[in-house]
């Protein structure tokens, strides 16, 4: 159990990102020892050297410009090079994020000025110092939503901006609720800013097709800009009208709410995003095992439900610690056995649970391949034709034979070799780009000896 500088043969090593791994050894009762972190286990980067995978991964002017004044106009709001420089679907959703954005610019004017209202503007009786703390309660709501809510995105987020300017509009109404009711709207505001700046980010990404995020992210802010300032001078105009008719005031946001809400499905039904996420690859991976064929990424990406939580029952987590795995020697036996991929996968059949630990040399296809194997394993519990080897599996799942977790994950592996590099093949043929994903991957990696029972004896 030892080696001749009196080192214990490490049986495998965990990192999180880019601290230093840990090692870990067999104790004398079987059970695994893990070095704390922060020490080094010399001598084992060579036990465990490995290479990373590897995947190799301008224009000037705008086409159609009639005039030279047109052309400097058109090169304000539109990246260089448009359209070759972006994404096709980057015109259609453009214009419909700018008529959601007019819309609700307007609302947001009308809630403002229920706002003002409520904390006192143009009230003789109103107390500066009072209105002041309302307003510093109702800020310091929102920034702890921006803490705790940072992973919030998605269409929903949108509706959620409704709301909470419906509750601005609807707090004057009931002044002894007023200040709750700004701050609860606020949180929610803040919510939102939090989920659009992560869904912009990504959006920008899939836009951008020479390297020109920057430009393509600055002229986003320029039309955001333009489609702000429309709506200020159109607020200017209905202000003057509503202000004296809570009612009417009401009935123009519940329009104008909406029209937002309609330009915002049409906007997010207008992206073709070539990248794959859980759902896409759920949606993509189930056809392929039903029909014998890939969805291209416009058909895929019409067919993705636009609310969160549509998805299959499956817990699929990509980059857990392998600490959480095992606890002993033949624990580690076990989750290594009949696992050649530089991935280990536990699955847990009565939580419907998929846990995959990644090794240090896992690329982008590696984790797509682990990501379709945790599906396929979560098909099992699905209904409709599966392939002839996914079939009997599926039978012998529906058996209830718990002790079969790891043969069935040692099958579907085999079944694997055979359907993946069809599977990705056909991914590649239809136009998506599997050099990249957007799964959710944690930060954790590991090494591991394939037989570690070798080096106990």
């Amino acid at each position: 159990m030892a080696d001749h500088a009196g080192f214990k043969v490490p049986l495998c090593s965990e990192q999180f990102g880019s601290r230093a791994a840990r090692g870990c050894c067999a104790a004398v009762d079987g059970k695994l020892q893990w070095e704390a972190w922060g020490r080094r286990w010399w001598g084992f980067s060579e036990v465990f050297q490995m290479k990373p995978e590897s995947r190799d991964g301008g224009g000037s002017g705008v086409p159609g410009a009639t005039s030279p004044l047109f052309s400097r106009l058109l090169t304000v709001f539109l990246p260089q090079g448009f359209p070759d420089s972006v994404s096709p679907d980057y015109l259609p959703y453009q214009l419909w994020d700018s008529v959601q954005a007019f819309a609700s610019s307007l609302s947001g004017s009308l809630a403002t000025h229920a706002v003002l209202l409520g904390i006192g503007v143009g009230n003789a009786k109103a107390s500066v110092s009072a209105a002041t703390a309302t307003w510093l309660v109702k800020d310091s709501t929102g920034m702890l939503g921006r803490i705790v809510f940072a992973w919030w995105k998605g269409l929903f987020a949108d509706i959620l901006n409704d709301v909470a300017m419906f509750l601005e509009i609807m707090a004057p109404i009931y002044p002894v609720c007023f200040t709750i009711t700004i701050c609860i709207s606020n949180l929610a505001k803040c919510i939102v800013s939090v989920a659009g700046g992560a869904t912009r980010a990504a959006l920008t990404m899939h836009q951008a097709r020479r390297n020109n995020m920057a430009d393509v992210s600055a002229k986003d802010s320029s039309q955001e800009t333009l489609v702000n300032l429309a709506g200020l001078l159109i607020s200017l105009l209905i202000l003057p009208v509503v202000s004296h008719c809570p009612s009417f005031s009401l009935s123009c946001f519940f329009l104008l709410t909406a029209f937002h809400i309609y330009a915002n499905y049409r906007a997010v039904r207008a992206l073709v995003i070539e990248t794959l996420n859980e759902g896409r690859l759920w949606l993509v991976l189930k056809h392929f095992l039903q029909k014998g064929e890939v969805l291209d990424p416009t058909s895929a990406n019409q067919m993705e439900p636009l609310w969160t939580g549509f998805w299959p029952s499956l817990s699929l987590s990509l980059g857990v610690p392998l600490h959480r795995l095992i606890s002993s020697v033949f624990d580690l036996q076990q989750l290594v056995e009949g696992h050649q991929e530089p991935y280990l996968l536990h699955w847990d059949q009565s939580k419907n649970q998929v846990q995959v630990v990644l090794s240090q040399m896992a690329g982008s296809e590696t984790i797509l391949r682990a990501a379709t194997h945790g599906l396929v394993l979560g098909a099992l519990h699905e209904n409709g034709p599966l392939p002839g080897e996914l079939e009997e599996l599926r039978n012998r799942v529906r058996a209830g034979l718990e002790k079969e977790n790891q043969v069935i994950v040692r099958e579907t592996h085999q079944v694997l070799d055979k359907l993946f590099p069809k599977f990705l093949k056909g991914l590649q043929d239809v136009g998506w780009k599997t050099e990249k994903h957007q799964l959710e991957v944690g930060e954790w990696r590991a090494t591991w000896l394939q037989s570690p029972e070798k080096k106990v004896l």
